[in-house]
Order: C-alpha cells, then sequence, then structure tokens
C-alpha cells in the first residue's frame, strides 16, 4: 500500500499539525504514515480522509506490480490545445519505445495560424473553438493530452462542483470531455507558475475535480526541460491521471543531451542579427566566458549568459535573447529548442512560427513522461 497523504496535504495546504489534530492521532504517527512506515487502521485511514476532503481509495493506493501490460491497438488520442503538435511527437516518440500504435482520433486549437501548421504537418486540421464543441461528438478515446492555459478558477462555486467552480476557464472544457469520454488515462501540461496562481487554489481546484469529481487518481511534478536533454531551461508542470491506482516515478535519467552548438544553425539570413547600436550596448554590459551562449537581457537590464537558452515565450523570445549578444534565435532554432524535428514544416510567418515555438511544450521531456507513464496504467 503506497500512501499518498503528504502530496495531497501538501496540495491543500495543510499543516501537519492541523490534520493530525482533525484526524486525532499525534504529528509523529502522521508523519510514519506519510513517510509508508506505519499502515492505519481503517479507522484511522477514514478520518484522514475526511480531513482531507478525499476518498480514502485516493489516499492509500494499492498497486500490482505484477500485472501485464495489455494496450489497445492502436491507443486512440485526444490532443486538446494541441498548438503545433507537441503531444503528437512526443507521444510518437513514447509508442515507438514501447513497441505499441497511436492514432489521434480528435484534434482541437482555436488558433489559425496553429491549425495550418498542424494540417501541413499531420495531415488533418485541428477543430476550433473547443467551448463550442459538444462532448459527445467526440469520438472514443483512450487517452486525453492536453496543455492549456492557466486561468483563476471560483472558488465559491467548489461547493457545486466543477460545472460552477471552473466554468468560463479553459480547465472546464477538458474536465467535461474527460467526464463524457472517460479515458483511461490523460497527461496535462502547464506553467510552473500554475502551483502558485491565485494562492495555489487554482491547482487545487484542478487536483480536486480531476480526483474527486471525476473519479482519476492523479500525481504531478515540476520538471526542467534541461533535465531531458534539451538546451532550454524551461520548467513545467506536468499531470497524470488515470482510472485505477498508480504511482509515478518522477527520476528520469537521459543518456545524450543535445548542446546549443547541435540546435544553431550554420548559415543565418542578415535579418536575425540585431542592430549594431543593440550589439554594441549588450556587449558593453557583458562578455561571455563560454561560446557558443545564448545571451539573456532581463527586465531590469542585467545581461547574462549561458550554454543554454532560457525559456522560450510566445512572442518576446525574439528580442530578449540573443546568440553570442549578435543575433536572434531563428524559427527553425526555436522549434529546435523544443524538441522538434527538422521534418517539421514551417508554413507560417516567422513570427507566428516564434509564437508557436514559444507556446509549445517540450517534446524529449513530455516524450520521456509518456513512455514511463503509459506502462502504469494499461
Amino acid at each position: 500500500m503506497v500512501s499518498k497523504v503528504r502530496e495531497i496535504r501538501k496540495e491543500k495546504q495543510m499543516t501537519q499539525d492541523y490534520l493530525a489534530s482533525v484526524s486525532g492521532i499525534s504529528r509523529k504517527y502522521l508523519s510514519l504514515i506519510e513517510t509508508n512506515k506505519a499502515t492505519p487502521s481503517v479507522d484511522i485511514a477514514v478520518r484522514i480522509a475526511e480531513g482531507l476532503s478525499v476518498s480514502v481509495d485516493k489516499l492509500f493506493l494499492k498497486i500490482d506490480n505484477e500485472k501485464i501490460n495489455i494496450y489497445p491497438n492502436p491507443i486512440k488520442f485526444a490532443d486538446l490545445f494541441c498548438g503545433i503538435g507537441g503531444f503528437r511527437y512526443a507521444s510518437s516518440q513514447a509508442f515507438k519505445s514501447l513497441g505499441i500504435s497511436g492514432e489521434c482520433v480528435f484534434s482541437s486549437d482555436i488558433d489559425k495560424y496553429a491549425q495550418e501548421s498542424y494540417e501541413a504537418n499531420f495531415g488533418e486540421r485541428p477543430v476550433g473553438d473547443i467551448t463550442k464543441v459538444d462532448e459527445k461528438n467526440i469520438p472514443d478515446i483512450d487517452l486525453l493530452f492536453a496543455g492549456f492555459p492557466c486561468q483563476a478558477f471560483s472558488i465559491c462555486g467548489l461547493q457545486k462542483g466543477f460545472e460552477d467552480s471552473t466554468r468560463g476557464t479553459l480547465f472546464f472544457d477538458i474536465a467535461r470531455i474527460i467526464k463524457e469520454k472517460k479515458p483511461k488515462a490523460f497527461v496535462l501540461e502547464n506553467v510552473k507558475n500554475l502551483a502558485s496562481h491565485d494562492g495555489g487554489k487554482t491547482l487545487a481546484t484542478i487536483l480536486s475535480v480531476l480526483r474527486d469529481e471525476l473519479g482519476y487518481y492523479v500525481d504531478y511534478h515540476l520538471l526542467n526541460a534541461l533535465d531531458f536533454g534539451l538546451p532550454q531551461k524551461r520548467e513545467r508542470i506536468i499531470i497524470v491521471g488515470a482510472l485505477e491506482p498508480f504511482e509515478m516515478d518522477w527520476k528520469f535519467s537521459v543518456l545524450k543531451n543535445k548542446t546549443l552548438k547541435d540546435v544553431l544553425e550554420k548559415t543565418v539570413d542578415k535579418k536575425h542579427y540585431a542592430s549594431k547600436e543593440i550589439v554594441e550596448k549588450r556587449k558593453a554590459k557583458h562578455t561571455a566566458k563560454i561560446k557558443p551562449a545564448i545571451w539573456h537581457e532581463n527586465k531590469s537590464g542585467n545581461v547574462s549568459s549561458y550554454p543554454y537558452s532560457c525559456a522560450l515565450r510566445a512572442g518576446a523570445s525574439y528580442n530578449y535573447l540573443l546568440v553570442d549578444g549578435e543575433r536572434r534565435l531563428t524559427p527553425r532554432e526555436m522549434l529546435r529548442l523544443q524538441g522538434f524535428p527538422d521534418e517539421f514544416k514551417i508554413v507560417v510567418s516567422d513570427t507566428q512560427t516564434r509564437k508557436q515555438a514559444g507556446n509549445a511544450i517540450p517534446v524529449d521531456m513530455v516524450a520521456k513522461v509518456i513512455e514511463r507513464f503509459l506502462p502504469l496504467i494499461f
């Protein structure tokens, strides 16, 4: 049996002292339960669950470590807020590593330029506004992928469920589709700040809806693309959930790391070079100790350089990141920093491609998560 008490207690911003008090046990005993050094009686387990407002089966998991994996052939998945297909590439890598096949049966993104790029590369045009899509018309799915915008939720509606607490946010559309289609599992991606957004209430609401209202076992972790072989410091929260209990190991090892030298193009159009004035201003402020390097100027005007890129941002990266203090990243380089293959067809303007790259997921990172996660839930 695996205890999830500590994780859920922290999600709900509850102290050990408080939970121990409302559960009628000592803090020391609660600590032993949280670290899997003690197994509570049924009565105590129920009291802890009531204190956390979570069902007992979501707190204490019985994991079947000897099950035989039986995958659907193919695994059918939906790609929500799909952008230019980061989850498509990531899942394809994971499926290949596991020796299984997958099929995207539904995709959606409201941005018309993202739709154009997605169609050019995958042969299908995503549906537009997801808020206008009837969930009953979406094909049955085994998996759901989504990288969605971070929005504040209503806390006054928490007593009435996600219909009230999340309506008007894009997470609501994920929730209603999950409720209708009941996929075996899901993988969601969001920015690092989701954990602190609205004082932690946003993440707490998301986890509560997924776990308590939709009936999924849920886990999440903050991961950095730098740790997955991509030369970009990009921290993202990954949320995974399944209908069956699972224990996710979030420690990954990567054998091959890409360097900036692997990412940078050898021949670059002059249009990507900064003006003489900007270059002189940057070099007057900073001298890099390494080359190649990405120079970064923050809002205070301080310049620093690294053998990797700071996180790409939709629209802004073009101006605040300079290669060796002299030129901006090309659209292809930005795509490479996100793990997109060179086979990815660029069919929109440089401006739109930069925006798309800044909004994309780190493919290599998410691929490793999917590869680790699927054997636990099929």
